[in-house]
């Protein structure tokens, strides 16, 4: 009974020391933590604070969510020049550093997504540079792009597209009207019935009117006579076509009007009828690659010109608009233009 009565207060004594002592160590670092800060240089403090700033933009904008600015008009109606969106950067898969690797994702685009992806026909100025560039865009919120060409207008490194077309599908283009032939089907389908039947609507824009392409053909056969150093036929200078004013050009019909005539004049030369061959068999979509095509059909550099690209490319996907870009000329207008894109 004595012996407990001992050992008692000694294990007590000792629990107090043990507390007073980590109560005075605490104690003693907060104050020195508020000496070192009173101490600390204001400059040095407001650049910690800056870096911390910008490294937690950088981080959201690289692997959750990135701001991006519409540069052309290829998307109108649905996006403007000018508008600011937000592009789901997880949802594929985000790159592990700007411009290098990917993380690979379960989930894959979809027909009918708006999609970001890499500009295939975008030929870099060295990995540093494009690190750089790609870095500054996030930090500022798309405000500031350091990559512009020769006139200053900053060189499409990103596009952003409606993904048409996926794996097995064929698609044709007569005079501007998109053809599918889907994966598994054998008829040609007109591009609003397809896309009506599976309730996927969506504003398209046709800039070149019905009534011009007589002219344009002409303008294409025209092109190969002086390709060839020929002759223009006096049939295609009538005043019907060259009175015309096209503002713009269907550049496949264009195209395949010239060929038409060249392939006649040189029929042993291969390359111009396998370029005819494949305007007019149209564009197959192989397995694990998306048709990207503009919604602005007459004024879209897409898929048709460059090809399919790879699921494992696309970068992002479309989700908001945060600030239409013509919010100041028309507010009411733009205001109903906030929100999902669809």
């Amino acid at each position: 009974m004595s012996a407990k009565t001992v050992e008692k207060p000694d294990f007590l004594d000792r629990l107090q020391l043990l507390t007073e002592r980590y109560l005075s160590y605490r104690k003693r670092k907060k104050r020195l933590k508020k000496e070192k800060q009173k101490k600390k240089n204001v400059i040095l403090d407001w650049l910690e604070s800056f870096l911390w700033a910008a490294g937690m933009v950088l981080l959201i904008n690289q692997y959750l969510i990135q701001a991006y600015q519409i540069p052309s008009g290829s998307m109108i109606d649905t996006l403007l020049i000018g508008d600011h969106i937000f592009v789901n950067k997880i949802v594929y898969g985000p790159e592990l550093l700007p411009g290098l690797g990917k993380i690979s994702s379960p989930i894959q685009p979809k027909r009918n997504d708006i999609i970001i992806f890499e500009n295939p026909n975008y030929f870099g100025r060295g990995t540093a540079f494009n690190v750089a560039q790609r870095v500054i865009y996030m930090l500022t919120l798309a405000q500031v792009d350091i990559d512009k060409d020769e006139s200053g207008e900053p060189r499409p490194h990103f596009l952003i597209k409606r993904a048409v077309g996926m794996g097995g599908d064929w698609f044709r283009f007569d005079r501007g009207n998109m053809l599918i032939r889907p994966a598994g089907e054998s008829r040609w389908i007109e591009e609003s019935e397809f896309f009506t039947q599976r309730g996927m609507n969506h504003n398209l824009s046709r800039l070149v009117e019905p009534g011009t392409y007589p002219a344009l053909i002409a303008s294409g056969k025209a092109m190969a006579f002086r390709n060839l150093n020929q002759i223009i036929p006096q049939a295609l200078q009538s005043p019907e076509f060259m009175n015309q004013r096209i503002m713009y050009a269907d550049n496949t019909a264009v195209e395949a009007a010239r060929l038409e005539i060249i392939r006649g004049a040189y029929p042993h030369e291969s390359r111009y009828t396998n370029s005819l061959a494949r305007i007019n068999l149209g564009i197959y979509v192989p397995e694990s690659r998306i048709l990207p095509l503009g919604d602005n059909r007459d004024n879209s550099r897409d898929g048709r010109h460059f090809g399919p690209v790879l699921s494992s490319r696309v970068l992002g996907k479309g989700m908001i608009i945060y600030w239409p870009g013509d919010f100041r000329a028309r507010r009411f207008e733009a205001f109903e233009r906030f929100g999902v894109i669809r």
